[in-house]
């Protein structure tokens, strides 16, 4: 599987092509979804400011966006 979201997208880029991506950024404890600073920040940067492992972060929201894909076809 080819990751999507990568480290330096911004939160805002994320949120707007991948929605699905919003459920697993809360269950990590990341809620920049409704945030001004998620449209500049980069998820890295969200994440190492709320202490969140970036790495998994990524893995489960990239998972999210390969389910919803198998999902619309």
């Amino acid at each position: 599987m080819k990751p999507k979201i990568k480290k330096n997208m911004t939160m805002g880029k994320i949120i707007r092509n991948y929605p699905e991506a919003i459920e697993v950024m809360l269950k990590h404890g990341l809620h920049c979804a409704g945030c001004h600073f998620a449209a500049m920040e980069t998820i890295e940067q969200g994440a190492i400011g709320h202490g969140i492992d970036v790495d998994k972060l990524l893995k489960d929201m990239n998972k999210a966006i390969e389910k919803n894909k198998k999902i619309r076809k």
